[in-house]
């Protein structure tokens, strides 16, 4: 089952082997996108969002579920789940009080002011990576991420679901992800271990969802960009001939050339 409804974001609601998973595109300016498992008779929230506008949706959205929600996890996007129960992969919550997240945060306050919700102060639950936990009745796998995007987990959602910071949707890659020559290896394995999870659906705070062929177009990428790479000297030629191997596909190649070339 597909079953969608637009308002200022988007829901798409999926029916799999024991839940039901719920994706939120919020169509913000940072193209966040939030979850929802549902189990039989509670809810998980994923991600929540950031802006108020879109958070009282998604509330609503909650709301007429009519399921209490038994925990919120956040990978990477602190929204505004202030007084539900917060779970983190480990080192998350020192992540987001260092330099570089923090950082990012008191930007976006200058930026965007009063759109956004308050964020939430309770203390979170960390949780190992290699470890399985429960929450209403679905089993979540919490495994490191792409090296280059610690302390980030990847997610196994009921064996079905794999969820990642970013999705793998096809365009070309955003230098925040993919900002060194190391971070494509580490990008290339993460792919790659994302595939061999066997899940039917990949989905990411970035991107929404996505199914197996989209992984292994991913996959092709990143192996034309680091065979690219070690061929082309410079930026404008390789900015050249990653637009000639892929020339329908959508996103800027410049930044992701600057960032690979500095």
């Amino acid at each position: 089952m597909d079953n969608t409804k637009k308002t200022t974001g988007q829901f798409q609601a999926y029916e799999l082997n024991g839940f039901r998973l719920h994706v939120y595109n919020s169509n913000d300016v940072m193209a966040d996108t939030s979850f929802i498992i549902e189990g039989e008779n509670g809810l998980v929230v994923m991600e929540y969002p950031l802006f108020k506008v879109n958070a009282a949706e998604f509330g609503e959205y909650i709301k007429a579920l009519g399921k209490p929600i038994v925990t919120d996890i956040t990978d990477y996007h602190l929204g505004g789940s202030d007084q539900l129960p917060i779970v983190m992969p480990e080192g998350m919550p020192a992540f987001i009080e260092g330099p570089i997240y923090g950082g990012m945060m008191k930007g976006f306050a200058q930026s965007f002011g009063d759109t956004m919700v308050d964020l939430p102060t309770q203390k979170a639950m960390e949780v190992p990576f290699g470890s399985t936990q429960s929450y209403a009745g679905v089993d979540f796998r919490f495994e490191h991420g792409a090296s280059s995007d610690f302390p980030g987990a990847s997610i196994i959602i009921g064996g079905q679901v794999f969820y990642s910071h970013w999705a793998y949707y096809t365009a070309h890659m955003s230098p925040l992800q993919l900002g060194s020559v190391d971070a494509i290896d580490a990008e290339l394995k993460a792919t790659k271990d994302a595939l061999a999870s066997g899940c039917k659906y990949y989905i990411g705070g970035h991107g929404g969802l996505v199914e197996k062929p989209a992984v292994e177009a991913r996959i092709a990428y990143l192996e034309k960009v680091k065979a690219l790479h070690a061929e082309k000297s410079n930026a404008a030629s390789f900015t050249m001939a990653l637009k000639e191997a892929f020339p329908d596909m959508p996103g800027a190649i410049a930044p992701l050339a600057e960032a690979l070339y500095k």
